[in-house]
Parts: C-alpha cells; structure tokens; sequence
C-alpha cells in the first residue's frame, strides 16, 4: 500500500517563488505641513512689523488724545504727509547721505582687513599697532571732524573720511580676532606640510575668520551712517550738497518738526537697510557651511 507523499516539499518548492518577489519599502511617512507663523522666516518679520504698528497706534492715539500741537510732536501721519509733500528736498539728501556712508563703508572695509593681515603676519606688529586702533575708536568724531574738514578741502572727502574712521575699529577688531582663531591642528598641520604664509592666510586663516568678519561689517554699516550724519553736522553743508543731517538742523531753525522727524525716520529706515542687506551677504557666504547661519533655534 503507497503512502502519500508529504505536503513540505510543495511548500518548500512554493517558498523560492515567494523570497523571489521584490519586497515593498515601507511607505515613508508625510512631513508634517508647518504653519505659516511658525516658520522662522516669517516670525522674524511678521513680529517686528507687529511691534511697529502697536507702537505707531499708541504713538497717534497718545497724540490725537493729548492734542499736542505738531511742533512740539508730529503724529505718525502727519509725518508721513510731510514726508510725501518734501521728497524732492528730502530725496535729495538721502541720496547725499546714502552716498557718503557706503564710501565710507567700502573705505572702513578695505582699511581694516589690510590692517588686519598687518596684524596677524607678526605678534609683535599687532602690539606696537593695535592701541592706536583703539584710539582711534576711542576719540570722538565730533572733536576731530572740524580738524578732517580744514585739512581737506573737497567737502565730500572729508565727511568720507570722518565716517570711515567711525566704521573702522569693528572691521580691524573681528577681523584680527576671526585671523587668530585657527584651530591648533590645522595649524600644525599646515606647518607639517611646509605652507608659506600666503598659503596659510588663502586657505585657512581666511575662511576662519569669515563669520567674524561678517559680524563686523553688520556692526560697520551701522557706524558709517553715524559717522556720516555727524560729519554732515560739522560741515553744515548745503545747497546740492545737503544731507538729512543739514535738513535737520535747518527744520530745527525753522520750527518744522514734522520734517526733522520725517528725516529723521528716512535715517533709521537706511540704517535698517544696511543690516539687513549685511546679513542677507552674511547668509548667502555662510549659509551652505557654518553652523551660526544653518542653526535652527
């Protein structure tokens, strides 16, 4: 009497067939849709513009309540309406003034990384060098821009001149300290493979001092605009020439607050401008590598 085979070698048989077909990755799942006011980029403007018009509402109900006349203080729109009806006088000297900050700027720039590649080639340099850096930053623009602008005869120069010397010290300061910090192993092992000092400046000491230099110019543009509307008050320039700071004192003498504080409003919008613009330079150099640009707290 034949016996049944068994069933296991079908299964068996049936078990290759089975391994054969491809296996199926696990569907990933979805990332999760952030809202919109959640996202940093838009945090970083929308709450600044938020403050702005709470503070620009208390600023015009205060006003409006208290009915101060405007020569005392202007509202927000009243300001805005002279802003509007002197463009042609105030336009002009945003573009003087706008004009002479990134001369300066670009003057301050170029200075204080020269200054800065001095310093660093020797210790010794740097210590004989940098306290007069310092004192430069130290003495007040004010008491040496009446000095600039005898000196030098072009009235453009010398504003260019005083704002650069304003701008200067923060591009010399965070540039030597970015130079200097070089991790001590990749400096060894330059030594090791005998590069020369251009090669160590070029290819390392250069991209380590980057983010440092980067925070100076942010400070920099900052301080070339002061530096410009204080060498403008000491010049007392007009006519063609004339920057906000000549609109201001000339609204003080007449009494018209409303354009003093409209130019005034013209200043810190540029001085905005500046930073923003640095930074977004910042990002676009150090976004793709540094981790103080691809932080996500």
């Amino acid at each position: 009497m034949s016996t049944p085979y068994p069933t296991a070698p079908a299964a068996s048989a049936a078990a290759p067939a089975e391994r054969s077909a491809p296996a199926r990755a696990p569907a990933k799942p979805a990332a999760p849709r952030v809202p919109l006011m959640a996202q940093p980029r838009v945090q970083r403007v929308v709450y600044p513009v938020l403050v702005g018009l709470v503070l620009i509402a208390l600023w015009q109900g205060l006003v409006t309540a208290m009915e101060l006349p405007p020569y005392l203080v202007p509202s927000p729109l009243l300001m805005l309406k002279t802003l509007v009806t002197d463009w042609a006088a105030l336009g002009g000297s945003l573009w003087v003034t706008v004009k002479i900050t990134v001369l300066a700027f670009a003057v301050a720039t170029v200075a204080g990384v020269l200054i800065s590649f001095l310093f660093v080639q020797s210790k010794r340099i740097e210590t004989a060098l940098f306290p007069y850096a310092v004192l430069l930053q130290v003495t007040p623009i004010v008491a040496v821009a009446p000095l600039i602008i005898i000196w030098v005869k072009d009235p453009t120069a010398s504003m260019v001149i005083c704002a650069a010397l304003v701008a200067l010290f923060p591009i010399i300061s965070n540039t030597t300290l970015g130079l200097r910090s070089v991790e001590p192993d990749l400096q060894s092992y330059f030594k090791l493979n005998r590069a020369t000092r251009m090669q160590t400046l070029l290819r390392l000491r250069i991209p380590s001092a980057l983010p440092y230099f980067f925070g100076g110019l942010r400070i920099s543009s900052g301080l070339a605009l002061i530096g410009a509307v204080v060498a403008e008050f000491v010049a007392g320039t007009g006519g063609q020439g004339a920057g906000l700071a000549y609109q201001i004192l000339q609204a003080g003498f007449q009494l018209n607050i409303p354009r003093m504080f409209a130019a005034l409003l013209l200043i810190s919008l540029t001085g905005v401008a500046l930073f923003v613009l640095m930074a977004w330079l910042t990002r676009l150099a150090l976004g793709s590598w540094h981790a103080s640009e691809n932080s996500q707290d």
